[in-house]
């Protein structure tokens, strides 16, 4: 793992500075990584060991440049293990962040909706995790450069930022709906009994990501904020079928929003 992560520092270094602040940007919102200022594209397959997405919606490209005054670099679309992807290379590109320096991580996904109280295009901080995906990231050998072998997961993500972001969202004239997050396999969409066995499991949104992001992001103590996006609502509660491009199709409608959120919370931190 560190020779892998030792390489992929060493070919992007020169280019992507120390950064102050790591993103992750999911389905359909990769477009902000055209509001950073200088910025700067790496593509995946210019990075070693850097795995490579096939899904729709995500460029695959390490975005670097400036914004509020900090160095942010970016993850413009991930992979996922229904790609056939393992856990380690799904947390690859954080770690890479990690290592380079950051020491925040914004990780952001498109989702479905469970919680009565979400509507298709709602912005949510996730305020816990429910890794749903049968693996870890931290599974194998354990690399102290990287964290302790076990990792506390009490506030995986950074209460005092989810006050930042809903203070931002407030100030923008909405309200950023709080909730857990439920990280699936994939790539079928759930169906409604699993669906009803999340909402009793306490899921308030579902999704296929982020979940290993952000035990990788722990592990480095890096401190997390994540927003999701419902672009839809889950099986059983939507009126039709679920599709990827309703997912992408929401995700670009709130693209404005998503936008003057992020950029309000990097002023902010």
């Amino acid at each position: 793992m560190m020779e892998a992560l030792d390489q992929a520092v060493d070919a992007v270094r020169s280019r992507a500075g120390k950064p102050d602040v790591a993103m992750v940007l999911g389905s359909g919102l990769g477009d902000y990584a055209h509001a950073l200022e200088d910025a700067h594209a790496i593509p995946y397959a210019e990075i070693p060991r850097m795995p490579l997405s096939s899904v729709s919606g995500h460029a695959g490209n390490l975005v670097t440049g400036r914004k509020a005054g900090k160095q942010i670099i970016v993850m413009q679309g991930r992979t996922h293990l229904y790609e056939g992807r393992s856990a380690a290379e799904v947390a690859f590109g954080v770690r890479l962040m990690g290592r380079l320096g950051a020491e925040t991580l914004i990780v952001t996904n498109a989702a479905g909706g469970i919680s009565s109280e979400l509507q298709p295009g709602d912005l949510m901080a996730i305020t816990d995790q429910l890794n749903l995906t049968g693996t870890s990231c931290l599974i194998g050998p354990n690399d102290d450069l990287l964290g302790t072998r076990f990792v506390d997961m009490t506030e995986a993500f950074a209460p005092d930022l989810i006050e930042v972001a809903s203070r931002v969202a407030g100030d923008l004239g909405f309200e950023l709906k709080r909730g857990v997050y439920a990280g699936l396999l994939g790539p079928a969409y759930e169906t409604p009994a699993e669906v009803r066995m999340l909402r009793t499991l306490g899921a308030d949104v579902v999704g296929m990501s982020t979940v290993l992001e952000v035990l990788a992001a722990r592990h480095m103590k890096m401190r997390v904020l994540g927003i999701s996006c419902v672009s839809n609502l889950a099986a059983g509660l939507s009126s039709g079928p679920l599709s990827h491009q309703e997912v992408e199709e929401t995700a670009r409608r709130v693209q404005s929003r998503f936008r003057a959120l992020l950029s309000g919370i990097l002023d902010s931190l």
